[in-house]
């Protein structure tokens, strides 16, 4: 049998570098790779994982390139054979004192947070071994976000037959608006971060039902989370959390016991279920 194997997106710093941390401590029973765009900061954040005693493997992956995803799975079907636990954890935000404009802020957001994870579990979900979990890094800013979308929106975001087709065009549709300059009138939220998130946790709870449906007997976990205000370069230093603090929610999805049933294609945020 072939070992087992985890990869952590974005993980060369902040919540994706605990988050890496954190599986090692948890004596995950195999291999853990740490990808990151940065070859540099990825090996450099490698090196320092192993002189804590952990055994960390490196591999790029830049999450808005689609042949890096593709390169990244051909080598965990080369050296593995699949994929037991994926964490999605690239993301991106720009600060408040940003000064690119809003359309611009929008689609290079958007291009991250969801274009980049869906096109990461495109060519990698695939690959998922029975038992498998996977943790889509999503955020409190998502359920925020949506409940200043209209009515008509937060329909659509709560429908659960929504297509990956029919939500892949409404954050494509969010993205134009923007660059209009009417988003907010066609009933968006005035947030890229927000609007992103709300993409990554609707996506993630039709992934799951796609799971469900096509590998029902396999028993894999798909869920999004939140990991809470976090210390990191993203949010700044006065967030609440630390970033190990931030981690302990994406590893108890990326832990969940075989046979457990639950949570599966849910927001969760301190180990706990959120309603959507």
């Amino acid at each position: 049998m072939s070992k087992k194997v985890a990869v952590v997106t974005g993980a060369n710093k902040g919540t994706g570098f605990a988050i890496v941390r954190e599986l090692c401590k948890a004596k995950f029973t195999g291999d853990v790779i740490l990808t990151a765009r940065n070859e540099k900061l990825g090996n450099e954040a490698v090196k320092m994982l192993k002189s804590e005693g952990f055994e960390v493997a490196y591999h790029h992956l830049d999450i808005c390139d689609q042949g890096s995803a593709k390169q990244l799975s051909n080598f965990l079907q080369k050296t593995y054979g699949g994929l037991d636990v994926l964490i999605n954890n690239a993301g991106m935000s720009f600060k408040n004192d940003a000064t690119e404009p809003f359309g611009e802020q929008a689609e290079v957001t958007m291009r991250t947070n969801f274009w980049g994870t869906l096109w990461v579990c495109h060519a990698l979900l695939p690959l998922l071994r029975p038992n498998a979990r996977v943790v889509n890094v999503s955020s409190f800013v998502s359920k925020k976000a949506l409940d200043t979308c209209s009515p008509q929106l937060q329909a659509k975001f709560r429908d659960t037959e929504l297509s990956e087709e029919e939500l892949c065009l409404l954050m494509g549709q969010f993205v134009i608006a923007a660059q209009q300059g009417n988003h907010q009138a066609q009933g968006w939220p005035n947030t890229a971060y927000g609007t992103t998130k709300i993409g990554v946790t609707v996506l993630s709870r039709i992934q799951a039902h796609i799971l469900t449906k096509t590998r029902a007997a396999d028993g894999i976990l798909l869920n999004a989370c939140c990991p809470g205000w976090v210390r990191t370069d993203m949010a700044g230093p006065k967030a609440l959390k630390s970033p190990e603090e931030g981690a302990q929610t994406p590893i108890y999805l990326a832990l969940l016991p075989e046979g457990a049933k639950e949570p599966h294609g849910q927001l969760v945020w301190d180990k706990t279920v959120q309603e959507w």
